[in-house]
């Protein structure tokens, strides 16, 4: 065999190498993860019923499978399972260690995203008015979300990352909370138009770019 023939050779060899059980694993080897919805306890009651924490969650969860660092519980899944584990809303930020084990297991996830919305808002200045968070008919108008994360070692109950989210938007605009329902549509069109919505979907891209950077501490 001549020196070109043995490199066709070694070429097609690792070629088949990537695409054989070898590369599968390397792929399969990608940190699996469940999104609990995130905790709004701090923010003011402005929203009524509406569960912002599970937008939050629906968002990250939608970032995270475009990003591909992570494989992601499938959303309906990790809720019937939080349902029948009776897993009570306030504990959503800081699950114990009991909890987070029933979880893991029946899920096989080694990792869950929790976290807290810290800020929620939109303030109009200079002669608007604020109905529910949403300003109107100000000359100024400012989003503002902030939200931490926390990835937590379902086995040991360490938190393996935290990071901090900020999103800030100067768009106008608000969202009609009157139409019923427990969850913010994060994904009409009424939502993405409105200030909050961009504010939103900025500091969720915000949170994702720092949880990746340092995907590498997750063993």
């Amino acid at each position: 065999m001549n020196r070109r023939s043995a490199l066709v050779a070694l070429a097609t060899a690792f070629t088949l190498t990537l695409s054989g059980p070898v590369f599968a694993q390397a792929k399969s080897s990608r940190p699996q993860i469940a999104v609990l919805d995130f905790d709004f306890g701090t923010v003011d009651n402005w929203w009524g019923q509406y569960d912002i924490g599970k937008g939050i969650a629906d968002q990250l969860v939608d970032a995270l499978v475009n990003d591909g660092t992570f494989r992601v519980i499938e959303r309906k899944k990790l809720a019937t399972i939080l349902g029948e584990q009776d897993f009570a809303a306030s504990g959503r930020a800081d699950p114990s260690a009991q909890t987070m084990a029933k979880i893991g297991k029946v899920l096989g996830v080694k990792y869950i995203l929790v976290g807290s919305i810290t800020k929620f808002s939109t303030e109009s200045r200079g002669g608007g008015v604020r109905v529910k968070g949403i300003g109107l008919g100000g000359k100024k108008t400012k989003s503002e979300v902030r939200i931490t994360g926390r990835i937590i070692d379902m086995s040991t109950g360490e938190i393996m990352v935290s990071a901090k989210g900020v999103g800030e938007s100067s768009k106008g605009g608000g969202f009609n909370f009157s139409k019923g329902g427990t969850g913010i549509g994060t994904n009409s069109d009424e939502w993405r138009q409105s200030g909050i919505g961009d504010a939103q979907e900025a500091c969720t891209e915000d949170l994702i770019k720092q949880l990746v950077a340092k995907a590498d501490r997750l063993k």
